[in-house]
Formats: C-alpha cells, structure tokens, sequence
C-alpha cells in the first residue's frame, strides 16, 4: 500500500510542479501587467502544492529522500505528470486552453480528494481547492473572452483546443494504483470527476461559442512513465542547478 500511496503522491505532485514551471517561463511576456501577475502567481499556487505533495511522498517512502531530492534527481522515467502539463506555452491561447483543462480537471479531482480518509491528502486537496477555485473561474472567463473577441482571438482559441484535446483524456486513466487507494477511501474513481469536467467544459464552449472537437487519438502512457519529447527538456533545464552542485545547501 505504501508503494501505491507514493506513486499516488507523485502523480498529483508532478501535474503541478511541471505545469508551475510551464506557467513560470511566461513570467514577464503575459499581454498586460496584472494578468502577468496572475499567470506567476497561479505558478507559485501549483509550486506550492507539488511541494507539498512530495513532503508527504518523501515521508510515505521513508527511504531518506527530500521533497527536493525527488523533485531534482528524478529522471523523465519516474516522473508521473500527465501530457498535457508539459505542452509548451505556444500563445497566449494555448496556455488558457491548457489551464482550463487542467484547473477543471484539478477543481473536481480535489473537491473530492478533501473527503480522502487519508488525513494529510484530504488537508492539501481541501488547502489546495480554495486556489483552484479561482484558477479554474480565471481560466474559463478567458476562455469566453477570447472566443468573443475578435476573429483572430477566436481562431487562435479554437486552435488551440483542437491541438491540446489529445491530451484531456489521460487524467482520467487508472490503473492498479488508484484501484488499490479507492479500497481504501483514499482516492476516488475519476469516471465521477470525468463526468464533471465534461459538463464544466460543455457548459463553458457553449457559453463562449464554441464546438467541442471530435474525439480522435488519445494520448496516453504517463502512468507508466512515459511522456512527449518535451519533458526531457523542462527537466534538464528546472534538474541542472541542483545536478551539477549536488552537495550544495540553500
């Protein structure tokens, strides 16, 4: 059980470390001043919870590692994080599109997580959910906004959920790892959170005019590790500084 609680950590931990540092590399280039500030300070939000997700895996392996130590000496084969965090920002549009999936994934995941009988997941999701609450309503006013701008504003939005929709259908994955928690009241089935992210994203196109692509190729495979070329990239840059001065105290 243990093993399984652990890699269950790392999962949720990984979505938000990778996707903080996605959101991280577009600190200073946001269209104005104030939304800059936002997209930083929902990075810190997301590097706030990946932190605590590892404090507690560190604690559930109890094999002497850190938090840090399973942030910066992972490789990409132990590294859970689903695709679509490691997209690359692309336009502004495909970052709003990437972060209404996930904060809808993420609002629904964590409204149920904070009934977990599992006191420290259910005390970081309930922590957690306050923060994603206003993410999640960032992101789909975003959403309207740009589908109602103008044509190219439209446009760019609507390529961007066409581009990014291979991606939604991997979070809700499971595999023996979540059906050994779900015994145990620890994680939920996420057919349930399917359902709500589906009809929160149906509700919020139908608002901003939008249609909902056709499901065609599904990416998969992050349970198990595997991942786009991308990932190896954001891990040499966000892993080196601890790599190369292994022994170094901050």
């Amino acid at each position: 059980m243990s093993n399984h609680l652990f890699k269950y950590c790392l999962r949720l931990a990984d979505n938000s470390l990778i996707l903080g540092h996605r959101l991280a590399e577009y600190c200073s280039y946001g269209p104005y001043l104030e939304e800059d500030l936002s997209i930083t300070n929902t990075a810190l939000d997301l590097l706030g919870q990946a932190e605590e997700f590892l404090i507690y895996a560190a604690d559930v392996k109890g094999d002497g590692r850190t938090a840090d130590d399973l942030a910066y000496k992972r490789p990409e084969i132990e590294f859970y994080n689903v695709q679509l965090t490691e997209q690359p920002n692309g336009d502004f549009a495909h970052i709003m599109v990437r972060q209404f999936f996930m904060d809808a994934y993420n609002y629904y995941l964590y409204s149920a997580l904070k009934e977990s009988s599992d006191s420290t997941i259910a005390a970081i999701a309930a922590k957690s959910l306050k923060e994603v609450t206003y993410h999640l309503r960032r992101s789909s006013e975003w959403i309207i906004r740009l589908s109602k701008g103008t044509e190219e504003s439209k446009s760019r939005i609507e390529t961007a959920i066409n581009d990014l929709w291979q991606f939604t259908f991997e979070p809700f994955e499971m595999d023996e790892v979540d059906e050994a928690l779900i015994k145990e009241n620890i994680t939920f089935d996420l057919n349930s959170v399917r359902k709500q992210w589906d009809a929160k994203v149906n509700d919020i196109f139908k608002m901003a005019g939008l249609a909902r692509p056709e499901d065609g190729y599904k990416a998969t495979g992050s349970r198990k590790g595997h991942h786009t070329e991308y990932l190896g990239y954001i891990l040499s840059e966000m892993q080196y500084l601890p790599r190369a001065y292994p022994t170094a105290k901050w």
